[in-house]
């Protein structure tokens, strides 16, 4: 049987080189709203997955969905949190 701890050594060898950079952490930074935004508007569809949905799902599907969007776009129009640029 092979070893695997060879393979892990060369795998971690350069964990210190798969650091993100200060630009991309700032890069995810700016996109965190759009990115919290995706998430409810996952988990209002993932409430809905094995039922009819009610009024009340469709209403936060929709909230959901429209931050999602504003989001989106603010992060478009190069403005972060939804404030202006």
């Amino acid at each position: 049987m092979n070893s695997i701890v060879t393979v892990q050594d060369a795998v971690t060898a350069f964990a210190d080189f798969m650091e993100p950079t200060a630009a991309e952490l700032d890069a995810i930074e700016e996109e965190m709203p759009a990115i919290l935004a995706d998430v409810d508007l996952l988990d209002a569809q993932i409430t809905t997955l094995d039922r009819t949905p009610s009024e009340l799902d469709t209403r936060r599907i929709r909230r959901a969905h429209r931050r999602v969007l504003a989001a989106r776009l603010a992060l478009a129009n190069g403005r972060r949190n939804g404030g202006a640029a």
